[in-house]
């Protein structure tokens, strides 16, 4: 056997790099004697016996400057070592990297604290599971043991694949049977659009605030996120500010659906003010708008939980599991759900100056990727998404630049005029649609028609960039009466954009 991965009676040698990175004056971590290589103060510890026998193994939660648990195997008095940043795999199909970390006196298992910041793996511990394990194999480079802990029960593997890294693989299929792995493509389930239930059904719906800004499913494994769209893009790198909240749910595995927003100085959404932050694919560029501009994400639905599908549970259920996990940091939270009283609920949209409320039936099931009418949103601001296809210069300064926008709808004859948008533009909106529109140009004109009066001095694009406008009304000739711009909508595609009506036909962000 390796002297590196055996362990050995002569502990002060094994655990002589142990001591070497840490200082007994700065850290409350167990300190093996110089002379014996037992924990300063105290005797020799004996190798110990798990609690259904065999030797004993820890596995700790350590949140130091990036998040890992340190697996720990008792051998030859020491407790031989790996750090596994994604936590032990918890099915056959997915292995984990293990990096081999020094070996740790046996006194260790029994640490939880707070290592010093500064201090060599600074941070907090804690211990997540322990229990005892059996020895199937153990060689230099192939360690294979059978683990019975109180949330690791199982055979696993470690093999090394170069240096101090290694793979940790399952052998065996999870003791649950009826475990199941995180999904990895669910697509969020959709409103209709309409009017608040009726009141004698009111107590039968929930009512939560309309949240101005895009959806996202979070999926959280190993302490780590990853945020996709509606459409399924991964955007993770463009929220980075939203990290901690794996590092919050620490060993949980959950599938969350939420709302990015961008919150004003008043404290309320504004779509405006997100588009910058919208589809930033530059790492370095999303970590300098996350400390000037940064977002919240909104935290209204569990999906997924521990192993267990949650979409056949009624909303009222998977609020509750919701809840339970407790959501709250620097960049998101959980927000509040009213059962019943629809009509203040909406009067506290309108006062607050928020888009709406959504109500959502408390028996309703999750249906990935289908518009339901268990859940309707009641909008305070008539909006609609819109398909750009051209656009005039504007007068005076904004001669060289965007003056309004030529909007339509997809429809069976092609792109449907529907009205051209000058009003609700900021400088920096410009000069971003005008660096777009100018990518996308084309000599014809993409519309089915459109009046000669709009057409004139009109510059055509191909119809690929979707938008958002607030408006009064729909003309009797199909046009928006008093649009203003509200917006970019990068995560959406012009095939999904449909008129919005109280039918339920209509897209939207939530």
């Amino acid at each position: 056997m390796g002297k590196a991965i055996r362990g050995h009676n002569e502990s002060m040698g094994q655990l002589g790099e142990y001591r070497r990175k840490r200082d007994p004056r700065r850290t409350p971590e167990p300190m093996p004697d110089a002379a014996a290589g037992a924990p300063s103060g105290s005797k020799r510890k004996k190798a110990s016996k798990g609690p259904a026998g065999g030797l004993s193994f820890v596995i700790q939660e350590h949140h130091a400057s990036s998040l890992h648990w340190d697996f720990r195997l008792e051998r030859d008095g020491v407790l031989v070592s790996w750090a596994v940043p994604k936590g032990l795999p918890t099915d056959p199909g997915t292995n984990h990297l293990a990096v081999r970390t020094e070996d740790h006196p046996l006194a260790y298992a029994e640490f939880e604290g707070v290592i010093a910041k500064g201090e060599y793996g600074g941070g907090e511990v804690r211990i997540w599971d322990r229990g005892s394990y059996e020895t199937e194999k153990w060689t230099d480079r192939e360690v294979k043991v059978v683990l019975s802990g109180r949330h690791t029960r199982g055979r696993f593997v470690l093999f090394q694949t170069g240096g101090k890294n290694w793979m940790m693989h399952r052998m065996d299929a999870p003791p649950d049977p009826d475990w199941q792995p995180l999904p990895r493509d669910v697509r969020p389930m959709l409103a209709t659009l309409g009017g608040l239930p009726p009141t004698r059904v009111d107590t039968q719906w929930a009512y939560e605030m309309k949240w101005d800004g895009v959806r996202a499913l979070v999926r959280v494994e190993g302490g780590r996120i990853a945020l996709a769209s509606r459409n399924g893009a991964d955007i993770t790198v463009s929220y980075p500010e939203l990290r901690g909240l794996g590092e919050q749910l620490g060993s949980t595995q959950a599938l969350l659906d939420g709302e990015i927003v961008r919150l004003d100085k008043q404290g309320r959404p504004s779509f405006g003010l997100l588009g910058k932050r919208i589809h930033v694919s530059n790492a370095a560029a999303a970590r300098r708008l996350a400390a000037s501009d940064p977002v919240v994400l909104l935290i209204f639905d569990v999906l997924h939980l521990d192993g267990r599908s949650l979409l056949t549970l009624p909303y009222s259920e998977r609020r509750e599991r919701l809840l339970e996990l407790g959501l709250k940091g620097p960049a998101w939270q959980t927000p509040a759900a009213f059962t019943g009283n629809g009509e203040q609920a909406l009067r506290t949209s309108q006062e607050q100056g928020l888009e709406g409320v959504l109500a959502k039936r408390l028996s309703s099931s999750y249906r990935p990727g289908r518009r339901s009418p268990d859940w309707i949103k009641i909008k305070n601001v008539r909006a609609q998404e819109v398909v750009i296809g051209g656009w005039r210069p504007g007068n005076g300064r904004r001669a060289a630049t965007v003056g309004s926008l030529l909007l339509g709808l997809p429809s069976g004859e092609g792109l449907r005029y529907i009205g051209r948008v000058g009003a609700g533009f900021t400088e920096d909106a410009l000069a971003d649609l005008s660096a777009r529109l100018g990518r996308i140009s084309r000599a014809s004109c993409p519309f089915a028609d459109v009046p000669r009066a709009d057409a004139r001095d009109a510059q055509w694009v191909s119809p690929r960039l979707v938008g958002e406008v607030a408006f009064g009304e729909w003309t009797a000739d199909g046009r928006l009466r008093h649009p203003v711009w509200r917006g970019l909508r990068l995560d959406k595609r012009p095939d999904e954009v449909v008129e919005e009506t109280t039918d339920g036909a209509a897209a939207s962000s939530t």
